[in-house]
């Protein structure tokens, strides 16, 4: 039985399932950052296993397990650079949503609607939870069902919104009711993670954080940059097993 599923959470995001794909949907936020991101962890991995940056497909031989896939918005990139990859939702409709457009794309990946703690496969070189532990009930019981599934010396990247004053004004005031990035509710602040808190939660699990970078949004350009200072809103957190 799950004990991370929050089914608020679920219901919240499986109303916009359907538009996972549409870079000026609901999901417009991820669509604008996700290019940053993903150089970031591509970076991180490559480092933790000493691979070729330059190689189109330095994952080959990487098993990479994504929790809280959505609609497949990281899982693709992942199969393109050659990891055996699976993505895990609690949500069916974003699992559906994730399959077609893989199925569309001609990638390879397995989808599964299930929580993390209740997922059987696995060890997994690699996992992902990105913009996921702030949507879920317990997040100790998260964490621990992360290291389950981490292959030891294995490298575990998170990603979630600090909470702090400004990542109210923004990701909340800003993101939901005045620019309207996200739907109204998306979020609960009170839910989001401080990096100290993170860093604790990792290390009661037996994981040790090894870096942290913020995630800043530039509003006159409109896109996102890596900082290693500046935490105050959203960031990523990367873990050894």
């Amino acid at each position: 039985m799950t004990n991370t599923v929050d089914q608020k959470e679920i219901q919240a995001f499986s109303k916009d399932a359907a538009q996972w794909w549409d870079p000026a949907g609901p999901f417009a936020p991820l669509h604008r950052l996700n290019p940053v991101r993903m150089g970031y962890i591509r970076g991180r991995i490559c480092d933790h296993f000493g691979l070729e940056q330059n190689d189109l497909k330095p994952f080959k031989n990487l098993k990479i397990l994504d929790v809280g896939c959505g609609g497949g918005l990281v899982c693709e990139p992942l199969a393109r650079l050659g990891g055996t990859v699976t993505g895990l939702d609690a949500a069916p409709v974003a699992i559906e949503a994730a399959k077609d457009h893989a199925k569309a794309s001609g990638l390879s990946i397995t989808y599964r609607a299930e929580p993390s703690d209740n997922h059987k496969g696995g060890p997994y070189d690699v996992i992902t939870a990105l913009e996921i532990i702030e949507h879920v009930s317990d997040t100790h019981a998260f964490i621990a069902s992360l290291r389950k599934l981490l292959k030891p010396g294995g490298i575990l990247i998170v990603s979630t919104l600090n909470r702090t004053g400004k990542s109210y004004a923004l990701g909340i005031v800003a993101a939901e009711y005045i620019l309207g990035w996200v739907p109204k509710g998306t979020h609960d602040w009170k839910k989001f993670v401080k990096p100290s808190e993170l860093a604790a939660l990792l290390r009661a699990h037996d994981l040790a954080p090894s870096e942290t970078a913020g995630l800043v949004f530039n509003p006159l350009g409109g896109d996102f940059t890596i900082s290693k200072t500046d935490l105050d809103v959203n960031y990523l957190m990367v873990a050894k097993g």
